[in-house]
């Protein structure tokens, strides 16, 4: 089996390829802006499903799955997006600190036989960090790519995050584990 990934995403890519499966690299432009009566729980998984039908059906060939994917933060009922300047990501990373946020990272399966779609769901525990333990990690990884404003696998995750309660690789922004089980158990059982 083939996997096409549809994303930008490094870490994802990244993330994909250590699984095993041939890759290929594919490219979408989907219209991300949501309905804001969807819960904020289920708005990574609905976003994935737009990405996966946007790439068109007759391209995926019998031994090919694509694979779309969305994660997105949420701390205190608001989504917390990619930042658009450092003042966003400063204002962003102050908020997290010393508070428990969850990432939400929604996944759709497609293959040109059928369509599965999940959500998995981590909560995060930062430390309280000061504004020059900020400004440092801004300064040096300028995280203005990421929901949220980090990247767990940064120089942040090892000094500001306390605990995680559920996949760690999820944070980064794609569920490996439960990915690779979808996979063996949807489609390549059959």
């Amino acid at each position: 089996m083939k996997l096409l990934l549809a994303s930008k995403s490094p870490r994802r890519r990244q993330l994909l390829s250590e699984l095993g499966f041939p890759i290929e690299f594919v490219d979408l432009n989907v219209d991300e802006h949501v309905d804001n009566t969807l819960p904020a729980k289920e708005i990574a998984q609905f976003l994935a499903h737009r990405k996966a039908m946007a790439y068109p059906a007759e391209k995926i060939k019998d031994n090919e799955v694509l694979v779309t994917a969305d994660t997105i933060v949420v701390h205190n009922g608001q989504i917390l997006g990619k930042p658009a300047d450092r003042d966003a990501a400063f204002a962003t990373l102050r908020s997290l600190s010393g508070d428990r946020h969850t990432v939400y990272t929604g996944v759709c399966l497609r293959s040109n036989q059928q369509e599965y779609a999940f959500t998995e769901a981590t909560d995060v525990y930062f430390k309280s960090i000061s504004d020059d333990e900020i400004a440092y990690y801004i300064d040096n990884y300028r995280p203005y790519d990421k929901a949220g404003a980090y990247g767990i696998q940064e120089w942040i995750g090892m000094v500001a995050v306390e605990r995680i309660e559920g996949c760690y690789y999820n944070v980064m922004g794609l569920p490996v584990a439960q990915l690779y089980k979808t996979l063996r158990n949807r489609f390549l059982s059959k």
